[in-house]
């Protein structure tokens, strides 16, 4: 499945991608505030580590995993470490 980033880039989103607890543990901090009208869909590895009271590596290394599955984008890859939620397929 293609989605649109929001640098215009197509993404290819891996629709058979299984995330780890982890993962869905990210997913799910991104998705917060999803249908109530408040902000959603971006994090970084600090900030998801802090919410989920887990260490900024794993937060890290799921968004990185997110990310090459195509199920969130990289926001500004020279910078700042920001990561966009794309599309969960399932």
């Amino acid at each position: 499945m293609k989605c649109e980033s929001s640098l215009g880039q197509d993404i290819m989103v891996n629709e058979s991608y299984e995330p780890s607890e982890r993962e869905e543990a990210v997913l799910k901090h991104l998705k917060e505030g999803r249908g109530q009208g408040k902000p959603w869909g971006y994090t970084s590895a600090s900030v998801a580590g802090e919410a989920l009271d887990m260490p900024r590596q794993y937060t890290s290394s799921a968004l990185s995993s997110l990310h090459a599955a195509g199920w969130v984008e990289k926001v500004e890859p020279e910078g700042t470490g920001l990561y966009r939620f794309v599309e969960d397929p399932r």
